[in-house]
C-alpha cells in the first residue's frame, strides 16, 4: 500500500486559512471555481469540471480525474462515506489516484528511501527472531550468533541500505543481489520485488485535501443561498 506523507493536512489547513472562493463559472457540471487569498498568489488553486472530468490546477500542481459525469458527485460520495467514519476532512488518495488521467511532471507518487530501509530492517529483524539461539543454548553459541548478527547488519548497511538514496532501481537491485554466507549463514531477500516502497507526493495529497475542502466550501455556499431564498 502506498503511504501518505505525514502532516500534509496540518500544512494544508494553514495554507488555506485565508482563502476565498470566486465563482468564475457555475453552469450545471461546467464549473470554474478559484480559491486564493485576496491580493496574494500563494497556494491558489482552481477547480474546473466538465462532463466526466475534474481538474485541479494551481500553485501546488495540476491533476485531472475522470470517473462520473459529475465529478463533484464522485468526490462527495467518498467524503460522506469517510466522514460517517469520523474523518472530518476526508480524502481517499489510493482510490482517487486510480481515476487520474493526467498529473503534473512530478507525478502523484514516488519511491521513498525511508520506507525501503524500514522494509530491510523488518526482514532483518524477522531473521534474527527466527535464528537467535534460545537462552538455554551454550553461551558460546549465543555469542557467536551476536557476532554474525552484527556482521550481517553491517553488510546490509554497506551493501543495501546505502543504495536507497540512489533511487528505486538501484535499491531493489542491491537487495535482490545481496547474499550473506558468513559462517554458513545465508540471507536472501527473495521477496523484495513485492515491496511497495512508494509514497504519495506531498503536492498530490495536498491537492486531494484541496478538492475535498473546496467542494465542501462550495456546497455550503449553495446551501446558504438556498436558505436565504427560502426565508
Amino acid at each position: 500500500m502506498t503511504r501518505i506523507p505525514n502532516d500534509v493536512l496540518a500544512y494544508f489547513q494553514k495554507d488555506v486559512v485565508d482563502h476565498r472562493m470566486t465563482v468564475i463559472r457555475d453552469d450545471g457540471i461546467y464549473r470554474h471555481l478559484q480559491f486564493k487569498r485576496p491580493g496574494q498568489g500563494a497556494y491558489w488553486f482552481d477547480l474546473i469540471t466538465w462532463p466526466g472530468a475534474l481538474c485541479i490546477d494551481g500553485d501546488m500542481g495540476t491533476y485531472v480525474f475522470r470517473r462520473l459525469e459529475d465529478m463533484f458527485e464522485f468526490f462527495r460520495t467518498d467524503r460522506e462515506y469517510l466522514e460517517r467514519k469520523g474523518i472530518p476532512l476526508a480524502i481517499n488518495p489510493g482510490y482517487w489516484s486510480e481515476k487520474l488521467t493526467a498529473t503534473c511532471r512530478d507525478g502523484h507518487e514516488k519511491f521513498e528511501p525511508k520506507v525501503f530501509r524500514a522494509k530491510v530492517k523488518e526482514v532483518f529483524d524477522e531473521w534474527v527472531e527466527s535464528e537467535r539461539p534460545d537462552d538455554d543454548k551454550p553461551q558460546a553459541l549465543r555469542e557467536e550468533f551476536k557476532t554474525v548478527q552484527a556482521e550481517l547488519w553491517e553488510r546490509l548497511e554497506n551493501d543495501v541500505l546505502c543504495c536507497a538514496s540512489d533511487g528505486d532501481v538501484r535499491a531493489y537491485d542491491a537487495a535482490r543481489e545481496f547474499r550473506f554466507d558468513e559462517d554458513g549463514w545465508e540471507f536472501e531477500m527473495s521477496d523484495c520485488w513485492e515491496w511497495n516502497c512508494n509514497q504519495y507526493t506531498f503536492h498530490f495529497v495536498w491537492c486531494c485535501y484541496a478538492i475535498a475542502w473546496a467542494i465542501r466550501h462550495y456546497d455550503a455556499s449553495i446551501a446558504e443561498v438556498d436558505m436565504q431564498v427560502t426565508s
